[in-house]
């Protein structure tokens, strides 16, 4: 029975070393190796004073066998990983690029236009399949009755029918999502411009301008670009329309650093596809048109400062921006903008993301009868306000200029005189800029948005802004009987003309009067405007 038991454990460690395991000797020193060997103890030495053979592979064994510690964990690690360590299966690719085509077009049937549009965004594979007809027709029919006209030889007139398969594999893919865009942006423009073609007779802008906006799914976003080219885009703004202008309102808590700023651009956002039936996506597609860029490089000393209250300083840019900084950091608080209506819709919607959109010029009718073409029939519409508080909103008509009256380049246009005191107005309620953020609000005082707008003798815009300005302390006494108190100005200037107004203000009613309004066209404008010369 032992030299049965020792002929199976040689036999066992004959086995091992030919698998590049151990030797005998070495599964010996292991912990259980008794159970599996002979009854009888032994350790290495014993085996090493074993009869001598001829060298070879066997006597190299050996020799490393006399040194059992040497490869003890060594030969634990290789157990383990061989019947320890459990098999690695590799997992399958579940990626949704690799489903099959008829699939992926299936899932895609299920979207909307906008939805599609963005997965066609994703790679090219999920563009092509975008593009399928059939997507696109089912979207195009579900708005748009599909028909072509069929002429029959009986009768002279004409039969529509609905297209059917033909209409899936005559086209290109993509054809019915190019002819669903074309319909539905002509569609929104056709309701727009219903919109917009009544006219103010006072203000000589359409009288619905605030509603073609909504419909159009207008908005307006600023994007700030810093010295390293990185772009930082503000969308959440406040909107407060009036009747020559709108004002934007654009606050947050993670504006970027003034000190790295160098440009400034407002743009226009026009969705692709706007529907009136669900709100608008600000992922899904959209147009931008560049309104203005303004520079941002040393903007305490570029820019005017126009007011101040405990928290904020204000700064104006032209045209019509204005710039909150923190008093105690000097970093951005808000950034305010007030756009004029005229040609705003066009100005937010047909410019490019780099190119500004250009007014068509006005084609100039000569009048040989008139010898002062140009210096008369002037109507103004002039709006003051500060937010929500609107101090004045009037419309000045036949206001006229005499040859005598041009100079330095300037015709003077006079519509409140200090002379004629039946024509001075008061300001309703207390004069100040409202403002607001996150967490604060505020007023400053003496500040307000002036929207201006100039018609010519037909009744058009020929001069038109919309700008913060303030109120400046004059130095001058009043000379007027009529009203004792200080005097302030304001004084607004561009590349086509300028307004100086006067103020009075009047301690016992507490309100300011315009006793005084000057507006000075650059006859350069005029001359273009109406093809004269003066």
């Amino acid at each position: 029975m032992a030299e049965l038991a020792m002929a199976t454990g040689r036999g066992r460690a004959l086995r091992q070393h030919g698998r590049g395991a151990a030797p005998a000797a070495d599964v010996a020193a292991l912990p259980g190796a008794a159970e599996v060997g002979r009854p009888r103890s032994f350790t290495p030495a014993a085996v090493g004073a074993a009869a001598p053979r001829a060298a070879g592979p066997r006597n190299r064994s050996r020799s490393f066998a006399a040194r059992p510690g040497e490869c003890s964990e060594t030969v634990n690690a290789g157990i383990k990983s061989l019947y320890l360590t459990p098999s690695i299966k590799p997992k399958p690719n579940l990626c949704i690029e690799s489903m099959p085509s008829e699939m992926l077009i299936k899932i895609f049937s299920y979207l909307d236009a906008v939805s599609l549009l963005c997965v066609g965004c994703v790679n090219k594979q999920f563009y092509h399949l975008a593009n399928d007809n059939g997507i696109w027709l089912k979207i195009y029919s579900s708005c748009f009755q599909p028909k072509r006209t069929i002429w029959k030889m009986e009768s002279e007139q004409t039969e529509t029918v609905s297209l059917g398969c033909a209409a899936l594999y005559d086209r290109k893919p993509g054809y019915w999502k190019k002819e669903y865009i074309f319909k539905q942006i002509a569609a929104v423009k056709t309701r727009v411009m219903r919109l917009v073609k009544p006219v103010d007779p006072y203000t000589g802008l359409p009288c619905k301008n605030k509603e073609a906006m909504k419909v159009s799914g207008l908005s307006w976003i600023i994007v700030l670009k810093d010295k390293n080219g990185k772009e930082h885009v503000t969308e959440k703004a406040n909107l407060s329309f009036k009747d020559t202008s709108v004002t934007i309102l654009w606050y947050s808590t993670n504006w970027p650093c003034l000190d790295i700023l160098s440009t400034l651009k407002l743009f226009g956002v026009m969705p692709l596809l706007p529907d009136q039936s669900r709100a608008l996506s600000e992922n899904g597609p959209r147009r931008r048109s560049l309104i203005a860029e303004y520079h941002l490089a040393n903007l305490t000393e570029s820019s005017v400062a126009v007011g101040a209250d405990k928290l904020v300083q204000l700064f104006s840019l032209n045209p019509g921006l204005l710039v909150g900084l923190w008093k105690e950091k000097n970093e951005i608080a808000f950034v305010m903008a007030s756009l004029h209506y005229h040609q705003l819709i066009e100005r937010s919607t047909l410019g490019s993301a780099t190119v500004q959109y250009a007014l068509p010029p006005n084609k100039p009718v000569l009048d040989d009868v008139d010898p002062e073409y140009g210096l008369h029939d002037y109507n103004l519409h002039l709006d003051m306000h500060g937010g929500s508080c609107t101090y004045l909103c009037g419309t000045f008509k036949n206001l006229f200029c005499r040859k005598g009256d041009i100079e330095n380049g300037y015709l003077r246009l006079t519509v409140v005189s200090l002379k004629d005191n039946t024509k001075h107005l008061p300001l309703i309620g207390t004069v100040g800029l409202s403002w607001e953020t996150d967490v604060f609000k505020g007023n400053v005082k003496d500040c307000y948005v002036m929207d201006v707008t100039l018609l010519d003798e037909t009744g058009k815009p020929f001069w038109c802004f919309s700008a913060p300005v303030y109120m400046e302390l004059s130095s001058k006494a009043s000379s007027l009987y009529d009203y004792m108190g200080h005097i302030y100005t304001t004084d607004y200037a561009d590349a086509e003309g300028k307004v100086c107004i006067e103020f009075v203000w009047l301690e016992e009613t507490e309100e300011y009067f315009i006793v005084n309004l000057v507006l000075y066209i650059s006859t350069k404008k005029v001359n273009n405007w109406y093809g004269t010369n003066y």
